[in-house]
C-alpha cells in the first residue's frame, strides 16, 4: 500500500513538472527581434503626423527585413546586420546616410556588433568613408584577430578586404548641416568656454543612434549598434556605440542589448553589460534589470537615453528615461509592434 502511495505521489509530481515545462515552452517564442532608432526629448506635440508616419514606416521596413531572415532560419547576426543596414541607409536616423556632422563639418561614424554564442565582437570608430559601418564592424569580428579598429586604419582594413569606400559627400544631408550651423552659432554667442566640458549642454544632439538585438531559431543572441555620434563633437571623440559592454552587448546566457543616449554616461555605467550582469548574478528578468540601470543608475550619473534588448527566452525589453525612443519589436508570430512615445 505504501509503495502504491509513493508511486502515485511520484506520478503526480512528474505530471505537474511536465505541465510546468509545457507552460514554459508555450510562453517561449521561437525567435524575435527588437530595434531602436534613438531616444530624445521631442514630445508628441512637436512631431507632425507626417513625420511620425515616415519614421514608423521605415522602422517597419527594417524590422520586417530582420524578421524574414530569422523566419527562414537565418542567424541572429545576419538579422541584426541587415536590419541596421536599412536604418543606416535612411537619412532619418543618426547613422550612415543620416550621420550628424562634427565640429569640422565632417561625418565620423561608429558601430559595433556582438555574437552572444561565442562572445566574439567587432567594432569601428571614427570612419568617414564607410557606407554601412555595421558591415565593417562585422568584418572586423569575422576576419581579424582584433575587436576594434579606428579611423584610417579601419578604412585601410576595409579596402584590403574588398569593401568599397564612398565619398564623404554621400553622407551630406541639408538638415544635419543646418543643425550644425545652429549649434556653432549658439557657441559663438556664449561668453564662457563652449567646449564639451559640460556634455549635457549638447544632450539633444546625440539622439538618432540605431541598434538591434535578435534571437534566432538556434537560440543564439546577437546585438549591434551604429551611430554618427554627437553633433559638433571634437578632438576625435568616441561614444558608447562601438564599445562592447557600454553601447552593445550579447551573451547567450542572458540577453542581447543595444543602447542610445549620451555615450559618456553609458561608458561610465558600462550599461549594456550591467544589464546582463544583473540577469546573470541577481537573476533579474530583462525588463527589471534594464529599468534598474536606466531609471536608477544612469540618472544618478546624470545621463539619459534608453536601451532595447531580448533575452534567451525571447522576452523583449525596451527601457528609456527620455520623452521618446523610436523602437519596435517582432516575434515569431510575425506581427510588428512600432512605438515612438511613452505609452
Amino acid at each position: 500500500m505504501r509503495k502504491l502511495l509513493v508511486t502515485l505521489v511520484c506520478l503526480i509530481i512528474f505530471s505537474l513538472s511536465c505541465g510546468r515545462q509545457a507552460d514554459e515552452l508555450s510562453e517561449r517564442t521561437e525567435f524575435g527581434l527588437v530595434l531602436h532608432g534613438g531616444a530624445g526629448n521631442i514630445t508628441k506635440k512637436n512631431m507632425t503626423v507626417e513625420k511620425e508616419k515616415e519614421y514608423t514606416e521605415k522602422l517597419t521596413d527594417a524590422i520586417m527585413a530582420g524578421y524574414e531572415i530569422l523566419e527562414k532560419g537565418g542567424s541572429s547576426l545576419d538579422a541584426v546586420q541587415k536590419t541596421i543596414n536599412i536604418l543606416e541607409d535612411s537619412p532619418l536616423f543618426n547613422a550612415g546616410k543620416g550621420a550628424v556632422f562634427n565640429h569640422e563639418g565632417i561625418n565620423e561614424m561608429d558601430a559595433s556588433i556582438m555574437d552572444g554564442n561565442t562572445l566574439n565582437s567587432g567594432a569601428v570608430a571614427g570612419v568617414r568613408h564607410i557606407k554601412n559601418p555595421i558591415n565593417l564592424a562585422r568584418l572586423v569580428m569575422d576576419s581579424s584577430r582584433h575587436v576594434m579598429m579606428t579611423g584610417e586604419g579601419a578604412e585601410a582594413f576595409a579596402v584590403e578586404k574588398g569593401m568599397e569606400l564612398v565619398d564623404e559627400s554621400y553622407f551630406f544631408t541639408q538638415k544635419r548641416w543646418d543643425y550644425l550651423q545652429k549649434v556653432l552659432e549658439r557657441e559663438k554667442k556664449k561668453t564662457t568656454d563652449s567646449s564639451q566640458s559640460n556634455i549635457n549642454n549638447h544632450s539633444s544632439e546625440k539622439y538618432g543612434t540605431v541598434g538591434v538585438a535578435a534571437l534566432d531559431k538556434n537560440g543564439n543572441l546577437a546585438a549591434g549598434t551604429s551611430t554618427g555620434g554627437l553633433t559638433n563633437k571634437r578632438y576625435g571623440r568616441v561614444g558608447d556605440s562601438p564599445i562592447i559592454g557600454a553601447g552593445t552587448y550579447a551573451n547567450n546566457k542572458t540577453c542581447a542589448v543595444s543602447a542610445t543616449g549620451i555615450g559618456e554616461y553609458f561608458i561610465r555605467g558600462v550599461v549594456t553589460y550591467d544589464i546582463s550582469a544583473l540577469m546573470e548574478y541577481e537573476k533579474l528578468p530583462i525588463q527589471d534589470a534594464a529599468d534598474k540601470v536606466i531609471h536608477d543608475k544612469l540618472i544618478k550619473l546624470g545621463g539619459d537615453g534608453g536601451v532595447i534588448g531580448i533575452d534567451k527566452k525571447g522576452n523583449v525589453m525596451m527601457s528609456f528615461n527620455t520623452e521618446r525612443m523610436f523602437r519596435g519589436y517582432i516575434l515569431s508570430d510575425g506581427k510588428p509592434i512600432i512605438k515612438i512615445f511613452k505609452d
